[in-house]
């Protein structure tokens, strides 16, 4: 359904043989700036930064292979010739496997080198008993690569809903402006055929020469009128066409054949009071300091893991080959074994750390409760203005009906001889200036029901 709309639009806006006028619905509008509006595809790339950051943490847990070859020959003499290669598994928590081969020889090798002319193989583990048991760096830094890959999607949905609102108000302006120049239109219309009617009359004798200069003195007002709606609704069409590109990024013009969706039609809420004030829980600005908030809170986590004494065990079996490798009881029969122990007197750097990181969190705690407080005001003031404007509009359709009653009666009563000229332009200018300020409120009441939206952190994906 979604590609006939695409496909429908890209006819609209390309075709040199759309020659009726065709309407291109706000829907229709909007789907086609979220999907190929440049601000829109920016959003999407956001999300490839999470990903891309996460390739970056997951390189923490990339084996490592290592290789060494160290000869030393003096007067003929082979001092010594050492080469070793092995490989470093991180393990998701405390251990590292380790595999590791090497081959010695020489006079003057170390004694404590030595090991079969086959060469000797050694497989084994690190475990981190102390500060890095729970968590280390390189679990700290996935983790909040992870926070980050979601915190885009918040980021995503932030750019894409502030699109919507200017986009929205993009549509609706330019509609009021289309809907304001047809009203004026109608009124030059009505003017020049009063105006020719009036002419004849005064030419037959019926009506004094006065009268055919009021009706052409309307003639000229309206006319200069029109003049400014259409510059007001060229403007407006300009600020549409930035909103509006092809899937190659090129941006596209609208057609003098398409016109918008009709400015007066009802706006129906999605969602209700209650659920919009819920919604704001997970508007995309609170989700982005919460996402802060997780970061700071893993690095909390670390920093106080670094408070910890540094307890490195270390073990490893030893064989000639892998075939002859036998898992015999620890500590029995050809084994390597350690443990390394460190730790700083006073923990100064490690406990500022920790204090400084525990401070951050306070203040970014505070910057989200202050931050929770002005996004409520704001959607309680956006509900208000939605309520008034769509409360001002059914106030005003029913003053502009009135208005039509009273223009309607007047021209009964000039035809009849019981009214004047001056009367009926009188009637048709309240008339037609209460049609444009319709229009202008309608505008404001649908611009405003894109802002609430916002405003509750609901955008394009609603």
């Amino acid at each position: 359904m979604m590609e006939k709309r695409f496909f429908f639009i890209w006819f609209l806006l390309l075709s040199p043989f759309a020659g009726a006028q065709t309407t291109m619905g706000f829907e229709d509008f909007m789907d086609w700036v979220k999907e190929f509006h440049p601000v829109a595809s920016q959003a999407d790339i956001t999300l490839q930064f999470g990903e891309q950051e996460v390739r970056m943490a997951r390189g923490g847990f990339d084996p490592l292979l290592y290789g060494d070859l160290d000869n030393k020959v003096y007067n003929t003499s082979n001092y010594y010739d050492k080469r070793e290669a092995g490989i470093v598994i991180p393990v998701f928590g405390p251990v590292d496997l380790k595999g590791n081969f090497e081959q010695n020889t020489g006079t003057f090798l170390n004694p404590e080198k030595s090991v079969p002319s086959e060469g000797l193989i050694t497989a084994g583990a690190s475990i981190n008993i102390g500060e890095g048991l729970f968590i280390d760096r390189a679990r700290a830094t996935f983790r909040q690569a992870k926070i980050f890959q979601e915190s885009t999607k918040a980021e995503r949905q932030q750019i894409l809903n502030n699109l919507y609102v200017d986009a929205a108000r993009a549509y609706w302006d330019w509609s009021a402006n289309y809907s304001n120049r047809e009203v004026l239109r109608e009124g030059v219309r009505l003017a020049e055929i009063r105006f020719e009617g009036i002419k004849s009359s005064f030419e037959f004798g019926d009506l004094p020469a006065i009268d055919t200069i009021e009706a052409y003195t309307q003639v000229l007002n309206r006319v200069y009128r029109l003049q400014q709606a259409e510059i007001d609704y060229f403007n407006t069409l300009v600020e549409l066409n930035t909103f509006l590109w092809n899937e190659d990024q090129e941006p596209m013009n609208i057609l003098d054949t398409i016109v918008p969706e009709n400015v007066l039609k009802a706006v129906d809420m999605v969602y209700e009071k209650e659920m919009l004030r819920q919604m704001l829980n997970t508007h995309p600005d609170l989700l982005l300091v919460d996402f802060d908030l997780d970061l700071l809170d893993i690095e909390r986590r670390w920093n106080a893991e670094q408070l910890k004494p540094v307890v490195k065990f270390n073990y490893n079996v030893l064989t000639q080959s892998i075939n002859q490798l036998e898992l015999s009881p620890f500590f029995e029969n050809n084994y390597k074994w350690g443990i390394t122990v460190y730790t700083p007197l006073f923990l100064r750097k490690e406990r500022g750390a920790l204090g400084m990181t525990k401070a951050r969190i306070s203040f970014r705690q505070n910057d989200r409760d202050l931050l929770y407080l002005r996004l409520a005001a704001r959607l309680e003031g956006e509900l208000n203005a939605f309520e008034t404007f769509r409360s001002q509009f059914g106030v005003y359709a029913d003053y502009v009906q009135g208005l039509r009653r009273l223009l309607d009666g007047e021209l009964i009563r000039f035809e009849i001889g019981e009214s004047s000229l001056f009367l009926i332009n009188a009637r048709e200018i309240a008339y037609f200036d209460s049609q444009l300020t319709l229009n202008d409120i309608a505008a404001k009441r649908n611009i405003s029901y894109a802002k609430l939206l916002n405003a509750a952190g609901v955008g394009f994906d609603f």
